[in-house]
């Protein structure tokens, strides 16, 4: 028995209407795209000789992780663990020394070198007063900087000079290494101790002068998620990813030596 067409206009109104209701449905949530909530955010304290590369691993981090957004906070390692005593919140460190990292070790998860670094002299470019050697950074008329005690490079720095019984009396010490960089770059010194990777940074400004590796200190770089993360297990992905090839590779591009 056929319907009048009437009827059948009727029928037709009720099962699309049904269906748009159920599209409408479908489409407030069940594809993932409004249900899935804001995406991914990390914080993570970073050495300040990270600050380059960290600015290339941070971008291939999030090409690999879509919806994570990665933010560095670069300081002097000392200044890092200030502010993860005092609660800051963030969900990572990286610091350029195992020291450092272990003092903190009630507020870190297990931490895990994944590069290491050595120190160069940074002179400006063309070298004008003739650096040649660590030796040379006790003369009389050279203005050397340093990296303060306290901070990572400026121990490293202290240890080779002591090792080698160079009395170096520096015109300032510097919260960071990269303030010691900035120093020689602008001429206002003439020679400090900074990593290998720092002064690649400013070529152009700085020439490096290698330290003989019997004379040389080698800095290591811990990271760790840190127990106050909000996101812990998204913390603990960046941590590993740090070890992984890409970042390996990444890091070594820039100068960093393998862990």
């Amino acid at each position: 028995m056929s319907l009048p067409s009437t009827g059948r206009r009727a029928g037709v109104a009720v099962l699309s209407a049904a269906l748009l209701a159920t599209l409408a449905a479908c489409g407030s949530g069940d594809d993932g795209r409004d249900s899935a909530g804001p995406g991914t955010k990390l914080t993570v304290l970073a050495a300040s000789s990270l600050t380059d590369v960290f600015a290339t691993a941070g971008a291939a981090y999030e090409n690999e992780h879509p919806g994570t957004e990665v933010t560095f906070s670069f300081a002097g390692s000392q200044e890092l663990a200030a502010q993860v005593r005092q609660g800051a919140p963030a969900d990572a460190l990286v610091t350029a020394d195992t020291k450092t990292m272990d003092g903190l070790a009630a507020d870190t998860g297990k931490p895990t070198v994944i590069a290491k670094n050595r120190l160069v002299i940074a002179v400006g470019e063309g070298n004008p007063e003739k650096v040649e050697s660590l030796t040379d950074l006790a003369g009389p008329a050279l203005k050397v900087v340093l990296a303060a005690p306290e901070v990572p490079a400026g121990r490293y720095s202290g240890q080779i000079l002591e090792a080698q019984r160079i009395d170096v009396r520096p015109v300032s010490q510097e919260p960071n290494v990269r303030a010691v960089l900035s120093k020689v770059g602008l001429g206002e010194a003439d020679a400090g101790l900074v990593y290998r990777t720092d002064a690649a940074t400013a070529t152009g400004k700085v020439d490096a002068i290698d330290i003989p590796d019997a004379q040389n200190a080698i800095a290591a770089y811990p990271a760790a998620t840190l127990k106050s993360s909000g996101d812990s297990k998204a913390a603990a992905a960046f941590v590993s990813w740090l070890s992984t090839p890409e970042a390996q590779k990444i890091l070594q591009d820039a100068g960093f030596q393998k862990p």
